[in-house]
Order: C-alpha cells, then sequence, then structure tokens
C-alpha cells in the first residue's frame, strides 16, 4: 500500500507532457494487445474451420468412391481398403483416414496397431446418416476430424473420418501468427513515435509544467487579473483579442457578457484613434485616448519569444477622474491668481485714493473709488443674478477677472440664468470652465478686440450653455474633429495632455443625457460651443 501510494505521488510530480506520453502508451499497449488478441483468436477459429470444411471434404470424396464400397464387400476389407485409405491420406496431408464399421471397429489406421480397436469419439450422428466435425482427442493426440456416413442400398454400411491434429493445424497457422505479431509491432512503433511528436510539443507549449503547477499558476493569475486596478488587453500576432480583464472592459465599454476572444480588437466598436492604436501594435507610451465615456492612458508593448512576435500586452489606467480633478485645480488656482491680481489692483487703487487725499483731492478720490468699484461691482451683481450655483457664479467671476487681465473681455448675454438643482455644480464648472478656457486661449490668436461671450437659458426643457469667441473660429472639418482624441488647437507639447478640455465637457453632458454642438458664432465669427442639457435628468455615473 506504501509503495502505491508512493508510485502515485511519484507520477503527479510529472510534467503534463509526460504524464500524457506515459497514459498514451499504456492505452495504445492495451488497445493493441486487445486487437492483436481477438484477431489471433478470430483467425485460430476460421483456420480451425477451414481445417473442418477440408477434412469434411475429403471424407465424403472416400464415403462416395466405388473403391471403397468394393472393398467393404470383401471379406478382408482392411487388405483393400488400408492402402486405399493411405494413399489418399498422403496425397490429403491429412494424419488419418479411418474406414469403420457403424459399430465403430476400425477397418483402416495409419498405426495398424488400432485396427480392429474400436474408434475414439463420437459416431452415433453419423451412424444415423449425418456428416459432422468435431475437435476430439483420439490416439494421435488432439484433433480436427469430419465423421461422414457410407451408403449402400439406402442403408449407411460404414463409416469414414478423417483428421487432421490440432498440432498440425498450429504449424500451418504459424505464419499468419507471425504476420500478425508483425503488423502489431509496427502499429505500436508508429503509434509510440506519434505520442512522443505529441508529448515533445505539449512539453514546449507547457513549458514542461505539471498539472499541479498550471492550475495553481491559472488561479493565482486569474485572481491577479480580476483584483489589479488596471485594464489588461492581451492581443496575439493578428490583432485579435486573446485576454482582457474586468477592468478594462469597464474602460472599454464592453459588456461583462460581451464574447470578445477570438475577435480583431478593431471591430469592438471602440473609438477610431484607440482602435487603430491598437490594432497597429506599434509600442506606445502613456498616450491618452477617450472613449465614450472615459479618458484612458494606454500602454502597448510588443511581446516576442526569441525572434517571433506573439502579440502585444496593452495596459489600461482611467484618467477621467484625474482630469476633472486637475480642471477643478486649474479653476481653483485660477480663482487664487484671480485674487492675487485683483489683490494687487486692489493696493495700486488704495494707493492711488490715499495720494489724492494727501493732495487734498479728496472729491477726485472718492470719485475715482466710486467709479472703480462699480466696474467690478457690476458684472458681480449680474453674475450672482443670473447664476443661483454659487460655485459656477464663482467661477465666472474669476474667469472674468482672469480674461481682464490677459486682454479678454468676457461678456455676460442679457438675460443669462441657470436655476439651482438642474446638475451636480462640479459638472457645470467642468462645462463652463473648459470652455471659457478654451474660448479665451482662442480669442487671443485673433487681433483685438478680443471678446468672450456667455450665455445661458432654457428651451424646450433643457438649459442650453453657450460660450463664443472672437476667435479664427472652426471649419467644416474642425467640427467634426472637434470631440475626437486630443483635438486641440494650441500647441502640443510631451505630457502636456492637450486636447481634453472638450472630451471632459462632453462627457459631463452625456451624464445627463445631453449633448455638445460646436459651430460658428454668427456675430463675432469665431467659435461657438453649445452644451444642451435636459432638465429634471439625474446624472448617470459611469
Amino acid at each position: 500500500m506504501a509503495v502505491t501510494v508512493s508510485f502515485i505521488s511519484y507520477v503527479r510530480r510529472w510534467s503534463v507532457a509526460r504524464q500524457l506520453f506515459a497514459l498514451q502508451a499504456l492505452v495504445i499497449v492495451i488497445v493493441l494487445g486487445g486487437v492483436a488478441t481477438a484477431t489471433y483468436v478470430q483467425l485460430d477459429q476460421a483456420n480451425i474451420g477451414s481445417t473442418a470444411d477440408e477434412m469434411l471434404a475429403v471424407a465424403h470424396t472416400l464415403a462416395a468412391e466405388p473403391d471403397v464400397l468394393a472393398g467393404l464387400a470383401e471379406p478382408q476389407p482392411t487388405a483393400v481398403l488400408q492402402p486405399l485409405v493411405e494413399r489418399v491420406r498422403v496425397d490429403t496431408a491429412t494424419d488419418f483416414i479411418v474406414v469403420m464399421t457403424p459399430a465403430g471397429i476400425r477397418f483402416t489406421h495409419p498405426d495398424t496397431t488400432q485396427i480392429g480397436q474400436k474408434f475414439l469419439g463420437s459416431i452415433e450422428q453419423a451412424a444415423r446418416g449425418e456428416s459432422y466435425t468435431e475437435t476430439y482427442t483420439g490416439t494421435l493426440g488432439p484433433s480436427v476430424r469430419a465423421v461422414v456416413p457410407v451408403f449402400a442400398a439406402g442403408r449407411v454400411v460404414a463409416l469414414v473420418s478423417v483428421g487432421r491434429t490440432v498440432s498440425a493445424v498450429a504449424r500451418d497457422f504459424a505464419p499468419q501468427v507471425t504476420l500478425l505479431l508483425s503488423a502489431a509491432a509496427v502499429a505500436l512503433l508508429l503509434a509510440a513515435a506519434g505520442s512522443w511528436l505529441v508529448s515533445r510539443w505539449l512539453r514546449r507549449a507547457t513549458h514542461d509544467l505539471g498539472p499541479t503547477q498550471l492550475s495553481r499558476m491559472y488561479e493565482y493569475y486569474d485572481a491577479v487579473l480580476h483584483a489589479v486596478r488596471e485594464g489588461l488587453v492581451l492581443l496575439d500576432g493578428a490583432g485579435r483579442v486573446q485576454l482582457v480583464n474586468d477592468e478594462a472592459r469597464r474602460l472599454l465599454g464592453l459588456g461583462e457578457d460581451t464574447d470578445v476572444v477570438g475577435h480583431p480588437i478593431d471591430a469592438l466598436g471602440l473609438p477610431d484613434a484607440l482602435a487603430a492604436s491598437l490594432a497597429s501594435g506599434e509600442p506606445s507610451h502613456d498616450e491618452i485616448h477617450v472613449t465614450a465615456d472615459r479618458i484612458v492612458v494606454v500602454n502597448q508593448a510588443t511581446t516576442r519569444r526569441g525572434v517571433r512576435r506573439l502579440g502585444t500586452v496593452v495596459t489600461l489606467r482611467d484618467h477621467t477622474e484625474l482630469r476633472a480633478l486637475v480642471s477643478e485645480l486649474q479653476t481653483i488656482r485660477g480663482f487664487a491668481d484671480s485674487l492675487n491680481a485683483q489683490a494687487h489692483e486692489a493696493a495700486n487703487q488704495l494707493h492711488t485714493v490715499i495720494s489724492l487725499i494727501e493732495l487734498g483731492r479728496a472729491d477726485d478720490a472718492l470719485e475715482y473709488a466710486t467709479r472703480e468699484l462699480q466696474v467690478a461691482q457690476q458684472l458681480t451683481d449680474a453674475v450672482l443674478g443670473a447664476f443661483a450655483v454659487p460655485e459656477l457664479a464663482a467661477l465666472v467671476v474669476g474667469k472674468a477677472a482672469e480674461a481682464a487681465e490677459r486682454g479678454v473681455e468676457l461678456i455676460l448675454d442679457d438675460g443669462a440664468s441657470v436655476p439651482a438643482g438642474i446638475a451636480d455644480p462640479r459638472d457645470l464648472v467642468t462645462i463652463v470652465g473648459n470652455l471659457l478656457d478654451n474660448a479665451i486661449d482662442a480669442t487671443l490668436d485673433t487681433p483685438a478686440p478680443h471678446v468672450v461671450r456667455l450665455g445661458a437659458s432654457i428651451r424646450e426643457e433643457e438649459l442650453v450653455l453657450q460660450v463664443a469667441d472672437s476667435g479664427p473660429g472652426l471649419d467644416a472639418a474642425a467640427v467634426e474633429q472637434a470631440f475626437v482624441r486630443g483635438w486641440s488647437t494650441k500647441p502640443h507639447g510631451a505630457g502636456m495632455g492637450r486636447g481634453l478640455g472638450l472630451a471632459l465637457v462632453r462627457q459631463a453632458a452625456h451624464r445627463y443625457g445631453g449633448r455638445v454642438e460646436a459651430g460658428r458664432a454668427v456675430r463675432s465669427g469665431g467659435a461657438l460651443f453649445s452644451v444642451h442639457l435636459p432638465l429634471h435628468q439625474e446624472a448617470v455615473l459611469t
């Protein structure tokens, strides 16, 4: 028992290839052994049957021979029949031919001492006039024999038995056995060679690992793929998906039940730029792409085994929330810069007022201070009156101050209004902040005056936010490309992440079932971006 357990443990440590080869060899030996045995038994039975038929034919021939009937009529049948049957025995290569009485007393026999003795074997069936064959042990040993009756005047007058020993039959069968064993040996060698080739291929494919190691590796890899926070996609050399984890499905918008394995990566409905990049198989580092719901950072590396290219490994990171935070941080930094500038400007104005008072010109100081206060308060009052969302109002005031410092006038359209509760303030800040940033940058690319207009109104159960600039505007081709990954009119620098503001705007609008439109402003000739947000629509978290 201990030896058996030890052997089983030893076998379990074998590699998959070695275990498969051993199993195949065992199955082949068992199958070939069974086939060879069945074939041998079948051939042996067929050989014995053909021998019995041959003996029966010889016996019938003798029973119908006139010389045999004539010999039986003689006073001494043995003297006539013995030489006759011996010649026939030699000519037919049989081992014995016995002519006997219906009671079984021999007239002839190869061993003359057996003449006159009773025949060993069953003769009752032949005595009734029937022919038959049997295998029986007689004076010469086990033999295949036939017994037929001899008729004269319609009655059985004698019996004829012709036989061949089993050993003689086996000698005749030996060449067939040799041929059978040779065929089985050749089949065994061919099967063993095929099993060895399969085992060799499997050893390379499994790196000569055992079942336990492969199972453990699969369990660990599966756990890692589901637990990792980055998306992972494996593509083969033809660009077909071989593996995709849960995070990659989420980032690429692939359903959990969608069967993507084996499909080309560019046939999964991904954005054109992203699909083309992944299908190319070219290495990439921190490449930013925009999907319908996400901004993802893509890294792609080629995998090789020796000189053979196996495919590519793609990792995906969600950049959406980080970009939103960066946008909010830039907005807050803009606030801080605006406050700093206003503080500096207020200090200058205060010094001016103090200097006028010291010069005894108090009326001029009062007029100057009042005029500056009215200018600053006018926009603030207009914004606060139009926007019931404090965060959005603070953003617009800050952007106005920032624009003024850069020589751009931010104008709020008459009748602009944004009620509270239509959307999350953070989404409104993202939408308006990015559109204003783009508009201020764009209008500086043209000669003065530099003007940016902000409008907000309720139309047909929608909040429509519009930002227009006096910049160079967008042509028809640019309008189509405005929301494509990385599109921007600004110079691209390494790692600057240009062209994502509009993507954030579109994603924020899509969360509420809204849309973003780009075109040309009628009044200024510059670009016009319109964001439509349905009223009473909750955000869909992605």
